[in-house]
């Protein structure tokens, strides 16, 4: 809590009213009650600890520096920690069987997977120990009156309909944000959202006995087949969350699997050495759904010095850099440093906000678009492992002025926007080097290292 100095007395903290528990509605809560204002949280769902399955399937998230060093900043990484597992690097599963091993950053540098309902019911836990914070559950949002500062309120339990008054309001609810939905309908607001023409459907590599990890615990693994991949990540009870990316149209598509005996013999063609590993393959594909991949931008993410858009509701984007939760909690610590500068100065503190943060967001969606189609493609490729290897060497041989992109995006501060314009300059210089480099080795030769020297040069 901030204390006041008795001579200079600060207004009350205001009542903020946060829309969304989801996993950063918690994180913006518990920074807010942290700088010593009152939170009402707000959550359509029922309470996912309770004993009934409320949860929707979702694909596992990557816990990331970011993500971490916000946790942090309100002392709650190490009870996080408890539900993460540290995954080194990319396993890629060929065709024939094959592994190859991409290691993520330098060593010790590790992405971490977690379940969205297990991390999402540790943080409802800890909220619930935040004095300042009360969650309400099965609190569906039927409209937002801006004008009036008014919430309509519908409790899912009793039926009961209710308008709620608030003060300042947080909209953390989400891609399909019903905060965000009401000021779309006001002057000058830009918004768009746009469908990548992939589902997604969630899958299951069963724990091995006794509890074990059927496959490699600390890796992603991924199967990239081209037009579309499955990766897997490893759950606490030695199960793998898998996440079959597929056209929604096409030869090999959702709408060509429309039989159990079609999906075991697809899987059995492309996905081999996973196939005896997902014992509930067939039930699993047509029970669980098929899920849209959607980026959304809109801008301005603040309405009357009233209103602020953070995590989805501002800036959903597809999942395949993992940075998704990790750029919506460095949403919550940005602003909390605006707060510790500026204390209640609400209109500059939500302007700042915004501007800082959407350049940032909008490169962070181009990046996950693009990382698709790396990992689709590109990652079985054997010029692009070997392109991989050249710059890891320049990293060990120019630290000071070569950080490779992924690196730069998941293992370390430096804005998205200055990451991905980085990553451009330096895929240029892997443009004019890589004719020179068909082995690994060749990286050693003079004139190679003389061209580096050059480049290196050049970016000094």
């Amino acid at each position: 809590m901030l204390a006041s100095s008795p001579a200079n007395p600060q207004p009350p903290a205001e009542t903020l009213t946060v829309m969304g528990a989801g996993l950063v509605g918690c994180l913006l809560a518990l920074y807010l009650a942290r700088h010593g204002h009152s939170v009402e949280l707000f959550e359509r769902r029922p309470d996912i600890r309770g004993e009934a399955k409320v949860e929707a399937r979702s694909i596992n998230l990557a816990l990331s520096d970011r993500g971490w060093k916000a946790l942090e900043g309100v002392g709650i990484a190490e009870a996080v920690r408890e539900v993460a597992i540290a995954m080194n690097g990319r396993m890629m599963h060929g065709t024939d069987g094959q592994l190859t091993f991409q290691p993520y950053g330098q060593d010790g540098q590790a992405i971490y997977s977690v379940s969205r309902a297990g991390l999402n019911r540790r943080m409802l836990d800890l909220v619930e120990q935040q004095p300042g914070i009360r969650v309400q559950f099965d609190q569906h949002c039927q409209r937002v009156d801006l004008r009036r500062k008014q919430l309509e309120m519908r409790d899912e339990t009793t039926g009961e309909a209710r308008i709620q008054p608030f003060q300042r309001l947080f909209g953390a609810d989400g891609a399909y944000s019903a905060v965000r939905g009401a000021m779309q309908r006001t002057d000058r607001f830009n918004y768009s959202q746009q469908y990548l023409d992939y589902g997604y459907k969630e899958l299951t590599i069963a724990a091995g006995p006794k509890g074990s990890w059927p496959l490699e615990k600390h890796a992603l693994h991924i199967w990239p087949r081209g037009q579309y991949m499955m990766i897997a990540l490893p759950n606490l009870d030695g199960s793998f969350n898998c996440t079959l990316f597929f056209p929604y149209e096409g030869a090999n598509s959702f709408a060509a699997l429309q039989t159990p005996a079609q999906v075991r013999s697809f899987f059995a063609e492309h996905f081999a050495d996973a196939l005896p590993l997902m014992p509930e393959l067939e039930t699993e594909f047509f029970a669980n759904p098929t899920s849209s991949l959607v980026t959304v931008r809109c801008f301005p993410w603040s309405h009357a010095d009233d209103v602020l858009l953070l995590g989805d509701a501002s800036h959903a984007i597809v999942p395949f850099y993992g940075q998704g939760m990790n750029s919506g909690f460095e949403d919550c610590a940005v602003l909390a440093e605006l707060l510790g500068e500026h204390g209640s100065d609400w209109p500059r503190i939500m302007r700042r906000f915004e501007t800082m943060r959407k350049p940032n967001t909008d490169a962070m969606a181009d990046l996950a678009v693009y990382n698709f189609y790396e990992m689709r493609d590109r990652v079985a490729d054997p010029r692009f492992l070997l392109q991989k290897k050249i710059e890891g060497k320049l990293a060990a041989q120019y630290p000071a002025q070569w950080l490779p992109l992924y690196s730069q995006v998941t293992f370390s501060q430096i804005p998205y926007a200055e990451a991905l314009a980085n990553g451009q300059a330096q895929e240029q210089v892997m443009q004019r080097l890589m004719p020179h480099i068909q082995a690994e080795a060749d990286y050693e030769r003079p004139e190679v290292q003389a061209l580096v020297a050059a480049e290196m040069a050049r970016r000094s």
